[in-house]
């Protein structure tokens, strides 16, 4: 009831800000307990001055069970939850299943890409996949997430019937999908392991990068890269995540793979973790550049600097919005930085959606203040830092890079991947990049093909062209 409550009391206050029809004074709400209090006023229409503190005095914070053991400074009053209860709280619920869902407790003992566990998912994957297969796997490894410490992350190998196209390692495929969730059952691997359902993305199958790659004759290795705690867009977590599991993959099946090329795709949300990835290659890990021939990268959310422009207050801010929650989840810095309304969200059942759901709030293109509770947050000390570290500037990708991005994008603009290029080049890394006709959906049409051939010659073993 109390959540209700809290619901109506939201409608009643964010519907006229947007509509510029908010009062002086809000209406007389019947919920014993609620203040009426003024609103501030503002001439201009626009969000107005204070309205973060106005909800937090409005908007009562949700009910949140203590964390274990928590600190003394976690609770800044009777009523607010501590941030170590906050932060528990967002986190992505299990799914019922050990492999994705069970945290093992001697992590630290396991060197990052050491095999935890594997499952033969063959019977679920090949109708799925389509196109004929020898064997699908699904690996649990040890990776790190975004400050060292150890965690784990899951992905499927899927191995082709087909011959490979070349003597010698059959070549993989590392495909990096835009997994663009904040729930479990919404990874690639859940829905290879468990089959087809509501929650499985349509960019798992459309572009048909997994099945052209299987039945080209190529392994395909899918990471589930947002890691365990779902950390949507933080490219550390997916970077690690990625090379750890082609760690995991070459430790395991050293006689099939150790001696493999290996190439990585991601668009959209995987080229978040395949930005992430190249740019870790050299720091996290070097033993893997000679095995990695390329990878393509098309519309590149390589700055979220760029992305607070475009993807704020309009239809896509739901998916900026949902992509600050993820990393949240390993930044929680974040999260002392939401207000109430913001809290009740991130506590609720959307903390589990695919981005099928949580982009349906985009429809009312609230502007990111309207979660947070200080004012001008995009502006702040603390996005400036996220801005900073989320960017990874000056790091040089150990691997040839296929550049991409549409040239009319407006939600991913292509400014973020033509800098991407040009600090790349500037550091004598071999790059190729393609303006590509069209948005963000056309542009991911039009600029597959030519991508799709680059790393096709980079697993072949032709070396790539340098247009810098």
């Amino acid at each position: 009831m109390r959540c209700l409550r809290a619901g109506i009391l939201a409608l009643f206050v964010i519907v006229p800000l947007l509509t510029g029809q908010a009062a002086a004074q809000p209406p007389a709400l019947p919920f014993p307990g609620l203040p009426v209090i003024p609103l501030p006023a503002d001439a201009s229409g626009a969000i107005l001055p204070g309205i973060q503190q106005w909800i937090d005095q409005v908007i009562p914070p949700p009910p949140i069970a203590p964390a274990p053991q928590p600190a003394p400074t976690d609770q800044t009053n009777d009523s607010a939850p501590g941030p170590a209860a906050l932060r528990q709280a967002v986190l992505p619920a299990p799914v019922g299943d050990p492999i994705f869902d069970a945290w093992p407790a001697d992590l630290a003992d396991f060197a990052p890409g050491a095999v935890l566990e594997v499952r033969d998912i063959t019977a679920s994957a090949a109708p799925l996949v389509v196109v004929p297969i020898r064997e699908a796997l699904l690996f649990k490894y040890r990776t790190t997430d975004a400050h060292d410490r150890p965690s784990y992350a899951t992905a499927t190998l899927v191995i082709p019937a087909t011959p490979s196209p070349v003597p010698g390692a059959r070549p993989v495929l590392v495909n990096n999908l835009p997994i663009d969730a904040l729930g479990r059952r919404c990874t690639p691997s859940y829905t290879l392991a468990h089959g087809f359902s509501s929650e499985s993305a349509i960019t798992d199958f459309v572009p048909p990068t997994t099945h052209l790659a299987a039945l080209r004759g190529y392994a395909v290795l899918i990471p589930d890269h947002e890691g365990p705690l779902m950390a949507y867009a933080e490219p550390y977590v997916a970077g690690h995540a990625v090379l750890d599991a082609v760690r995991a993959v070459r430790g395991r099946l050293a006689n099939e793979f150790g001696a493999s090329r290996f190439a990585m795709a991601g668009y959209s949300g995987g080229a978040i973790a395949t930005h992430g990835a190249v740019k870790l290659i050299e720091s996290y890990a070097p033993e893997l550049a000679p095995s990695l021939a390329g990878a393509a990268l098309g519309g590149v959310p390589a700055d979220f600097e760029i992305l607070a422009r475009s993807m704020n207050g309009n239809l896509a801010s739901a998916v900026f919005m949902a992509a600050v929650f993820g990393i949240a989840r390993e930044r929680p810095e974040i999260l002392a930085r939401m207000n109430h309304l913001a809290q009740w969200v991130t506590t609720s059942p959307m903390k589990d959606q695919c981005v099928s759901i949580f982009a349906l709030p985009g429809v009312l293109q609230l502007p990111i203040d309207i979660a947070a509770n200080i004012a001008d947050p995009l502006h702040s000390t603390l996005a400036r830092e996220i801005y900073e570290v989320t960017r990874m500037a000056g790091v040089a990708s150990a691997t040839p890079l296929y550049i991409y991005n549409g040239e009319q994008e407006f939600w991913i603009p292509a400014e973020g991947a033509r800098n991407l290029y040009r600090e790349q080049c500037s550091l004598g890394v071999t790059a190729v990049y393609r303006s590509v006709l069209g948005e963000h959906i056309i542009a991911a049409g039009l600029g597959y093909p030519e991508a799709m051939i680059w790393l096709d010659e980079r697993l072949r073993g032709i070396p790539a062209e340098n247009e810098c």
